[in-house]
């Protein structure tokens, strides 16, 4: 256990949190939540060791591993894929040199009772159980193991990690962190730069994780998987929930609601309290209780009320202008950059009022058609918009969209016409650029400031078919929310290339897949498709192994499958039978009870008494309920074998 204790941080004599204590288990999913500016990376930092608190301390178990994932990092490897992310294991080799040193050093004493012998064999023995928990014969299949999971194939393990981009070099960075499975992993962001499928697989190594982990990310579908306790940070002060993310919003706003109903309860009483001192504070025979309401008023504990941010966009989206049955309709459309070929012959139509989603993993092409069908980029195959079409288009390089030398107000104006000028303040006021902000340039922007503003051109320009590239990389959680809401209310057709599942979720009733230089059609949101893939990948398995098996007409993996599912279904009848048990028992021990009732009041049921009627039910009931326990015990040990099973 991690016990951070009474941390206290200041920048610039400003306070970013004050006597902040909790304690991190063993083992262990916590969320970091709080508004922009919080603190939530600076905690990671200090939790880390690479930023000091001001005061306070934090109390580590002995030899603890720690890992730590910031969002951005300066990488100049000139090394391969597979190269460097093996760099992450070179202490095995002084591991192993120092296990030489000391079996060397062991074989030739001979004074086998002493401490300094047997300070050696504890050494030896700690260092060997290090090197079995990295596995040191399966480094190699390891390593190839999450790099895949991460997204890379065979092919590219040996290439430069220089020819990648910075997301694909910040992946392994991430490989190189799970790999060392410390016993904590700090992660700030880590599915910035993942795909859907690395993030589910991702979202799967850490599910699984043997140690604890301290995540922040704006990730909602993760969080939610994940998480099993969040911490949130606000006005320098903690608040520790021991839910996931979703079910922390909804009881975090009935704290804020019990907050504000106690902070206003108490002004009303200060008021009244304030106006008795003003009424009576020079009339002698008020002197002493006037001065004991000073004194209350003095020694009261005010409430505060958290401070929580409530800057976010706000804006729906014109209404759609009419257009023609056909949005877009794609034929043949080929696209490569020197001897990388990303798309090959795709056919594709768009019909009037559809919501798709481009998926699949980075670098197969969403990005690539979304520039092709908004006419920015050349391609080989014919594009063709419908009847009245309007394209509005958010791309995810914004720095590439906008005038770096314009300011914010006249990137809106040149763009605007008619009515709407009048109105271009209030717009962007609605985008949360107010005051001077309006008179930045473009060129110092941060992304969010940048994709806020791409948002706002959008409005400018009246569209009914709006292409999104990664809308929400940005945003955070309330403003994505606000967007996918103005998105919903829109009337027109629209693309969105996303990796959100949880903005997605609800927003898209169809689903195009880019893998392997072509596209696969899906109809369901996003969480359909998900569930489909799964599918598809067991089919594509079972194909595969009955490739390598010859005439086995049913694969392995078919086989195991359908072991699985008869298991489940085993195991729900006997759930049922020990649930029905259960139920019998009671309506039985209900009844025995009135039983017993009436022949401790033989005055009121004599007659049964006397019959011998209630001893005869009472000597029935208890021999039913005795045999129902048997077979109760016997279904309920069943059921306890197969959960030991799986």
């Amino acid at each position: 256990m991690i016990s951070v204790n009474n941390i206290t941080k200041e920048f610039g004599g400003t306070p970013l949190f004050s006597g902040i204590t909790f304690n991190l288990n063993d083992k262990g999913c916590v969320g970091l939540a709080g508004m922009n500016g919080s603190g939530k990376t600076t905690l990671l930092k200090i939790i880390s060791g690479e930023v000091k608190p001001d005061t306070g301390t934090i109390a580590y178990p002995n030899d603890i591993t720690i890992g730590y994932l910031p969002q951005e990092k300066v990488i100049t490897s000139l090394k391969s894929i597979k190269e460097e992310t093996l760099e992450a294991f070179k202490f095995i080799n002084k591991l192993n040199a120092r296990i030489a040193e000391l079996n060397t050093a062991i074989q030739q004493r001979t004074d086998y009772h002493s401490d300094a012998y047997h300070k050696l064999l504890i050494e030896l023995d700690e260092l060997n159980h290090k090197l079995l928990i990295h596995e040191p014969d399966k480094l190699l299949a390891n390593t190839e193991k999450v790099l895949f999971g991460l997204g890379f194939k065979q092919t590219d393990l040996d290439r430069p990690l220089s020819e990648f981009s910075f997301g694909w070099q910040m992946r392994v960075e991430i490989a190189k962190l799970l790999l060392l499975r410390p016993a904590l992993l700090l992660l700030d962001e880590p599915t910035n730069h993942l795909d859907i499928e690395s993030i589910q697989w991702l979202e799967e190594f850490l599910s699984n994780y043997y140690g604890s982990i301290l995540i922040v990310s704006h990730d909602r579908a993760l969080l939610d998987n994940i998480t099993n306790r969040t911490i949130e940070i606000t006005n320098g002060k903690i608040y520790d929930y021991k839910v996931s993310y979703s079910q922390y919003v909804h009881l975090r706003e009935e704290r804020l609601s019990q907050q504000k109903a106690a902070y206003n309860n108490q002004q009303a009483e200060v008021r009244q309290v304030e106006r008795f001192i003003e009424r009576f504070r020079y009339k002698n025979t008020k002197a002493k209780q006037v001065q004991s309401r000073i004194t209350h008023l003095e020694k009261l504990d005010r409430v505060e009320l958290d401070e929580i941010d409530q800057s976010a966009i706000h804006f729906t989206f014109p209404p759609a202008p009419h257009s023609g049955k056909i949005t877009v309709e794609c034929k043949n459309i080929s696209k490569h950059y020197d001897e990388n070929h990303v798309l090959h012959k795709i056919n594709l139509e768009i019909l009037n009022g559809e919501r798709i989603a481009f998926v699949g993993k980075n670098g197969e092409g969403k990005t690539t058609l979304a520039k092709i069908i908004s006419g920015r980029l050349d391609h080989q195959g014919e594009v063709k918009l419908g009847y009245h079409v309007e394209t509005g288009y958010f791309a995810q390089d914004q720095w590439e969209m906008l005038d770096a030398d314009k300011t914010v107000f006249e990137t809106v104006d040149d763009i605007a016409v008619g009515d709407i000028r009048t109105r271009l303040k209030s717009i962007l006021g609605a985008f949360l650029f107010q005051g001077e902000d309006i008179d930045k340039k473009v060129k110092v922007l941060s992304g969010g400031e940048k994709s806020r503003l791409a948002l706002a051109k959008l409005l400018l320009t009246p569209s009914n078919f709006l292409l999104f590239d990664e809308p929400t990389n940005h945003l955070d959680m309330r403003s994505k929310d606000i967007l996918k809401n103005a998105l919903l209310q829109f009337t027109g057709t629209m693309v969105i290339v996303s990796h959100d599942r949880d903005f997605l979720q609800g927003l898209t009733s169809k689903v195009f897949e880019f893998r392997n230089k072509g596209i696969k059609e899906y109809r369901g949101d996003i969480f359909e498709y998900l569930e489909k893939r799964k599918l598809e990948d067991l089919k594509e398995l079972e194909i595969k192994e009955r490739k390598s098996n010859g005439d086995r007409s049913v694969s392995d993996t078919k086989i195991k499958w359908e072991q699985k599912k008869e298991f489940e279904r085993e195991k729900r009848k006997l759930e049922k039978k020990v649930a029905d048990l259960e139920q019998d028992v009671e309506k039985m021990e209900s009844k025995l009870e009135t039983v017993n009732n009436k022949l401790a009041d033989p005055s009121n049921h004599e007659e049964e008494i006397k019959s011998g009627a209630l001893y005869k039910e009472h000597d029935e009931l208890t021999r039913e309920i005795e045999q129902t326990y048997l077979e109760w015990e016997k279904f309920q040990l069943q059921l306890e074998q197969m959960s030991f099973a799986e």
